[in-house]
């Protein structure tokens, strides 16, 4: 059984291999790996395996590669999923912690093409931009 899940509503998405175990020889990426198994109505989902490049919760948030993550998905009713994730990277943070949020169903969202922002030159053009503030002002009559 395989389970494909978007991930934060930016139109990315990953796999969980379900009733798995992670591979010995994981190649890191941004997602990370994921396994999942079901406890009663509650989705339990590990992910390991993530490369140091990424943020934890969009936030900024540095990590390593040691980063772990344990995923809670708990279906409330037909609308509503509790999330919950305990975050640790003994190399980062100095205990783990928790985050957690209400997911609420989007009829008729589809799943777009996500085009990642690594070697975006607008980034670059954006950042220059900035070094102008002048640029962002609103001229005053």
């Amino acid at each position: 059984e395989l389970i494909v899940i978007l991930v934060e509503s930016r139109h990315v998405f990953r796999l969980i291999y379900m009733n798995e175990k992670h591979p010995e020889d994981l190649e890191p990426s941004f997602l990370g790996h994921s396994i999942g198994r079901w406890e009663g109505n509650t989705l339990v989902v590990d992910i390991v395996g993530f490369n140091d490049k990424g943020w934890v919760l969009s936030g900024g948030i540095f990590h390593s590669d040691a980063l772990h993550i344990v995923e809670r998905y708990t279906r409330v009713d037909y609308d509503t999923i509790n999330y919950e994730a305990t975050i640790e990277d003994p190399k980062v943070f100095t205990q783990p912690f928790k985050t957690s949020t209400t997911m609420m169903l989007r009829e008729n969202t589809r799943l777009r093409e996500y085009i990642c922002a690594e070697n975006n030159e607008d980034v670059l053009r954006l950042e220059k931009l900035f070094e102008t503030p002048e640029l962002f002002r609103r001229n005053q009559p």
